[in-house]
């Protein structure tokens, strides 16, 4: 595989053009001398901080996660450096259930908790296997109604003994873990694309018209709704909330994110991560697909229209605010933060201030002459002194988080369309056709 930095050429040769007509027969001055600087730059395009050369990127030791309870790893999505060993072998490969197929999409991560993998498959059944073996524990079938069988979307979290599951067709159910008993059942306003996020206090789903509904955990009484401004379009799939103590960051497709107090859904602050620069349709979309990241009193959220900022926790004011946007969540470990950019481009950047430490860039194109079939790419994790990315070519590659130097990759045979997990020395890696491969 080809890597290689990125440049921008912003000047081009003037015309030495003189007395040439224009469409309507009219005799033009001939151009100004002098280069021709263009106005709108391209935004996603950056350069590597020269202030920076001699800073070396020092990573905390990794340590032993145990679970990998919600989408993101922990409820604040912050999960640093974890531990697996230096050479991963794969020991099972087991089914999910059903793919992707058409409609139906596979879009949630599966999650790991008391010694057992939970995953959902497309048609919404929720199974959990043996970590240490992929022998199947206990499944569930929520009864997807017959009028709801093209829903898709949704996803599963981890709390307290329970396992909830949100669905594309506006249902929030709660099941026991220890052998997948329905336990209570609540509607929504609208279906959910993401995963719930869980705490003692509540468990938050957000619906794809940007409502957030808050639930009691034991019992599935609703206890608040938060409301965004409604969105037409978006891309597809969605982000969970943050949770740390008594504060939620809640993204929306809109471009919002929202800080609200756990407890009563009151907003502490706001923020919208919308584009100054809008140069196409695609560009305008500000949807937060990535999860947003609380860790040490930072906010972390990344939106597809160029944004990628740093807001105070308390306050949401802007500690530092970064020119490029992703789809995938950025991934926080010690003093720097790794980030995918909608470009391509895979950055190291400072926690602090937000400068670009080193930058590489990831092929998007099968064919990057003619850019045609496009490769889709999710990550980074960091485990094991190594950055993992999956892409939809079924390549799972690692690169160094020091250098951003290409380290390897293995070919599943099956395109990765969710993000890696890491639990307990193992490495999770769910394709888009329903298969699940333990790494360790």
């Amino acid at each position: 595989m080809a890597w290689f930095r990125r440049l921008l050429i912003v000047a081009a040769a003037a015309s030495a053009l003189a007395g040439c007509e224009n469409w309507f027969g009219e005799t033009e001055a001939p151009p100004l001398p002098g280069a021709r600087i263009a106005v709108m730059l391209e935004e996603g395009v950056v350069e590597p901080d020269p202030r920076l050369a001699d800073l070396d990127v020092r990573l905390p030791p990794p340590y032993l996660n145990t679970d990998w309870p919600q989408a993101g790893g922990y409820a604040d999505h912050a999960m640093h450096h974890l531990m697996v060993g230096e050479n991963l072998e794969q020991v099972w490969d087991i089914s999910i259930g059903e793919g992707s197929d058409g409609g139906n999409r596979i879009l949630n991560t599966p999650i790991v908790a008391n010694g057992k993998v939970v995953t959902k498959d497309s048609e919404f059944i929720v199974r959990a296997f043996d970590a240490e073996t992929g022998g199947l524990i206990w499944e569930f079938d929520p009864g997807v109604p017959e009028e709801d069988e093209d829903a898709f979307g949704g996803g599963v979290a981890y709390h307290d003994g329970r396992i909830f599951l949100s669905t594309g067709y506006a249902q929030l159910i709660a099941v026991d873990a220890k052998d997948g008993v329905e336990l209570w059942r609540a509607a929504l306003p609208g279906p959910m694309r993401a995963a719930p996020t869980a705490a003692d206090m509540a468990v938050l789903a957000i619906t794809i018209d940007n409502q957030t509904s808050a639930f009691n955990p034991v019992t599935g009484e609703r206890l608040w709704v938060h409301s965004g401004f409604a969105e037409t379009a978006g891309l597809l799939g969605g982000a969970s909330p943050a949770i740390d103590g008594p504060l939620a960051i809640v993204p929306y497709s809109s471009g919002e994110v929202f800080g609200l107090r756990l407890g009563t859904g009151r907003p502490v602050w706001s923020d919208s991560l919308t584009s100054i620069r809008r140069a196409d349709a695609l560009s305008a979309l500000a949807d937060i697909r990535g999860l947003p990241v609380i860790d040490r009193g930072l906010v972390l959220a990344v939106s597809h229209a160029g944004r990628t900022v740093a807001l105070d926790a308390r306050s949401g004011q802007r500690v530092w605010d970064l020119r490029v946007g992703g789809r995938q969540s950025p991934w926080v470990a010690g003093e720097f933060i790794y980030l995918l950019t909608t470009e391509g481009n895979l950055l190291a950047v400072t926690r602090r201030g937000g400068r670009v430490k080193w930058v590489v860039s990831v092929p998007i194109w099968e064919d990057a002459e003619d850019r045609t079939d496009a490769i889709a790419w999710v990550g980074p994790v960091l485990a094991g002194d190594r950055l993992i990315l999956g892409n939809s070519l079924g390549e799972l590659v690692s690169v160094s988080p020091y250098t951003g130097e290409a380290l390897g990759g293995v070919d599943v045979g099956d395109p990765i369309l969710t993000t890696p997990i890491v639990a307990n020395g193992t490495l999770y890696v769910q394709t888009d056709d329903g298969r699940l491969i333990a790494f360790r």
